[in-house]
């Protein structure tokens, strides 16, 4: 019985029951996100108990009643819907059927009460959310345990496609299935260097994914790709492959003697880039690019005032290395596309990606098609952080497979080859220097940082700490180390948070050693008026004004407390539009943007009818699809800041045509006053005048004999202007802080030092921050200085994260007097560093 219905499937006995299910009876709510039965995406009921369908054999449940999300009408959807306990959704249906099973047997013990916040961690142990939307999960089951979603909703949900992810009706790249559909995988190569020489793949449909030089630079770069039926039996045949490897001597490490990864100046040059912007020209020693200091400010000025102090041993002058590890973006829907090309010779793309029109454009002058013959959904997108923007090899394997088959395609990536080659925050090496004058002020900085992006360049962390604390001399270098490992992509705040986490650490010690608050001096030293009210509001809070003194704890359990700031840039798509038509009496706005779960939805229509005077229900919004007007891709937090004028620009223009049935118009994100920064927008982005900031102040309990962090409480300080969605914005700093938690703590990738292949391949080693790895988030917004900004307001999704691991670091130091270097703090560092000193 599936969801109250009898049904027979004919199926092998170990074939798991998500593919049974999503393949075999179309129920697409259980997401087969990573197999292993760590994330939860896939849960369903069995008789009853939540069980992961993606490690029950389909012979175990024979003859019982099997309820999926699609079967549930629960109070928990309504709650998980109200409270926003979701944001790209991808993890809810599996969350929503756990949480049910544990509402009901909560409720059916202890009646209408609200549970300990340490039980609902326990009890949701077993599902990651890569958004990190846990303080809406947890306020939403505490919402259905005390019976307040009983009853029909009474308001509509901010996000307004809730409903649609909690019953599992949202419609994922994953979920696609036309008729016809071949499935299609990569295969890969097994070395980290070498020129390949042969391809033989016992297939009949095979394409060549190699570049011009047939030179594989990293272990996992892709060869080919083939298509089969099923995904079964094309992983069959790809195993099957006998690639022909003419081996090539590897760079795995830093070391200057190390071969090189490219050979000449040509091969260089065709280097991939991890950087969201242009990589200026640099010079190569080895496998080491730059230095890259365009950003440095009377650079031989600061390096000669530090050396100057080194040599006197001035105690004003802090120093330090720092390291970070790389990070995975591995959002929970994997990279994947579903290629089909019609009878005319258009392509039609269905893509999990952050930006339809870039994949549309890119796409076009790949295949050599006019931009009106490639048309590109992303209907719903399961996150993306940054990985998924352009035309990534999925989508080319999927396409060419397409071609060569006559049918359509689908490539989904495993979770292997999301982990080790779909994306990831370069590793870090940070040499720092700081000093201060006699008045406390500061004299001079400088910042060396080393980047580890792989086979890929483009390092621009140094150059961050050009946004901080005023106009002193520094000097700012950036190197990329090259490697023949997997290339780095734009992550999140791409470059801050490893800045971040060396130089507010190398503040915080400032602070310290004259005995100043650390956020007095970060107050002082900023000049915004904007990020010092949350300097202000940040020290009368009981929390930092209750904080021990560093190092002063004893016992086991020693809790500590600390700040760090953050800027970050504003950053607009200026040519964005949004059309509104009046269709069978409802205004439609339609724009060709993507919502990856920041709510873009929820913002277009709140903005729409506040204009209008209409209830919202009143307000439907179409959007991740290309055939419309123009929109932004959901990355460098320019997409609320680029709708949401554009969306009132519309709607008043409606007005003033009137609602009648039929009615057009478009309205466009008029500019800014005093304009930009950049003359004319590149790639969709111009730079706007001013720079978000925020303040985020944690608690953290260390425990000294097993070396565990366990962060307790978080205050985020948001100054980024007007908010246009409250509920979404608090998650989606939630959800940063939560990310900001997992990089301070618990992620990093690994790779074998002698082969090159990435080890940390599942989400069972590669570490997701939990719901109880969670702390307590507060987020408060700060909306006034932003006047001269169209809609009053920019972006928050990188602001809210890229500072949250350095104050993590600061409150591991203010608990135990030791300072952490490197990150993720692991048990290990942390026993070592506490028992040296």
């Amino acid at each position: 019985m599936v969801n109250g219905e009898p049904i027979e499937v004919d199926a092998g006995g170990d074939e798991a029951m998500v593919d049974v299910l999503r393949d075999g009876l179309g129920l697409t709510g259980a997401k087969a996100a990573c197999r292993t039965g760590v994330c939860g995406a896939c849960t369903i009921m069995v008789d009853g108990d939540p069980h992961v369908s993606c490690l029950l054999p389909t012979s175990a449940v024979a003859e019982r009643e099997v309820t999926t999300v699609e079967g549930l009408d629960h109070p928990v959807q309504r709650a998980f819907a109200a409270h926003d306990g979701l944001q790209c959704g991808y993890c809810t249906p599996g969350l929503v059927v756990q949480a049910a099973a544990f509402v009901d047997d909560w409720r059916a013990r202890n009646g209408d009460t609200a549970p300990p916040r340490a039980r609902v961690a326990a009890a949701m142990a077993g599902h990651l959310c890569r958004c990190g939307a846990y303080e809406g999960i947890h306020a939403a089951i505490a919402a259905a345990c005390r019976g307040e979603h009983d009853g029909a909703a009474t308001a509509p949900p901010a996000r307004v496609e809730a409903m649609d992810k909690v019953t599992g009706r949202a419609r994922y790249t994953t979920d696609v299935r036309p008729p016809g559909l071949l499935e299609g995988v990569i295969v890969r190569s097994a070395r980290a260097h070498a020129r390949v020489t042969s391809v033989d793949l016992p297939a009949a449909h095979v394409v060549d994914l190699l570049p011009a030089d047939r030179t594989v630079r990293y272990a996992g770069q892709p060869i080919a790709a083939v298509a089969a039926a099923t995904r079964a039996e094309a992983l069959a045949i790809a195993a099957r492959a006998a690639i022909g490897y003419d081996l090539l001597p590897a760079a795995l490490d830093d070391d200057p003697a190390a071969p090189p990864v490219y050979e000449d100046q040509a091969a260089r040059k065709r280097a991939p880039s991890h950087s969201e912007g242009m990589s200026p020209p640099a010079g190569w020693q080895g496998n080491v690019r730059g230095p890259v200091g365009l950003l440095s400010r009377r650079g031989r000025a600061a390096a000669r005032r530090v050396e100057a102090a080194r040599a006197a041993a001035d105690p004003r002058l802090v120093t330090g290395g720092f390291t970070t590890a790389v990070q995975a973006h591995t959002p929970l829907e994997p990279h994947a596309c579903v290629a089909r090309w019609d009878d005319s010779g258009d392509l039609h793309l269905h893509v999990s990606t952050q930006a339809v029109g870039v994949v549309a454009e890119q796409a076009a002058k790949r295949w050599g098609l006019p931009a009106g013959r490639v048309h590109v959904v992303a209907e719903h997108v399961g996150g993306g952080f940054g990985a998924k923007v352009g035309v990534t090899v999925e989508t080319v394997a999927a396409a060419e497979l397409a071609r060569a088959c006559g049918a359509p395609v689908r490539v989904v990536l495993g979770r292997d080859e999301e982990l080790a080659d779909a994306g990831n925050r370069p590793g870090t090496r940070t040499e720092i220097a700081l000093l201060t004058d006699d008045a406390g002020d500061l004299a001079a900085l400088t910042v060396d940082v080393y980047g580890r992006g792989g086979v890929a360049v483009g390092s621009a962390v140094a150059l961050q700490a050009r946004l901080m604390y005023g106009k002193a001399p520094r000097r700012l270098r950036d190197y990329d180390v090259v490697t023949n490992e997997p290339p780095g992509a734009p992550f999140r705040g791409p470059g801050a948070p490893p800045l971040l986490w060396a130089l507010e650490q190398v503040v915080d010690e400032a602070a310290h050693r004259r005995g100043e608050d650390p956020i007095a001096l970060r107050r002082r030293w900023d000049g915004n008026p904007k990020r010092r009210a949350l300097y202000d509001r940040a020290a009368a809070l009981p929390l930092w004004t209750g904080r021990p003194a560093t190092g002063a704890g004893s016992g086991r359990f020693r809790r500590g407390v600390g700040v760090a700031a953050a800027n970050w840039i504003y950053v607009v798509d200026p040519g964005t539009e949004v059309e509104l038509r009046v269709e069978d009496g409802l205004v439609v706005a339609r724009t060709a943007t993507q919502d990856i779960g920041t709510g873009v939805r929820g913002v277009i229509a709140a903005v729409v009818a506040e204009e209008l005077g209409l209830p919202a229900g009143a307000v439907r919004v179409e959007i991740g699809r290309t055939g419309t007007v123009h929109g932004p891709g959901a990355m460098s937090s320019r997409g609320t800041a680029s709708v949401g004028p554009a969306a009132r620009d519309a709607a008043r223009r409606l007005r003033e045509f009137g609602l009648t049935e039929g009615a057009r118009v478009v309205g466009g994100r008029r500019g800014d006053r005093r304009g930009y920064l950049t003359p004319f927008a590149v790639a969709g982005m111009a730079l706007g005048r001013g720079l978000s900031g925020a303040v985020h102040v944690t608690e953290v309990e260390v425990d000294t004999r097993l070396g565990v962090v366990r962060p307790l409480r978080v205050w985020a300080g948001i100054a980024a202007g007007h908010i246009y969605a409250d509920r979404l914005a608090r998650s989606q700093c939630e959800g940063g802080v939560v990310q900001g938690v997992g990089y301070a703590l618990y992620e990093e990738r690994h790779v074998d030092p002698a082969t090159g292949v990435v080890l940390t391949t599942g989400l069972d080693d590669y570490h997701l921050p939990g719901i109880g790895d969670c702390p307590e988030i507060e987020v408060h917004f700060h909306q006034e200085g932003w006047d001269h900004v169209n809609g009053r307001g920019v972006g928050i999704g990188e602001v809210s994260t890229i500072g949250v691991a350095a104050s993590v670091g600061n409150a591991v130091h203010n608990a135990t007097g030791w300072r952490p270097r490197d990150l993720p703090i692991r048990p290990d560092r942390l026993l070592e560093g506490i028992t040296a000193r």
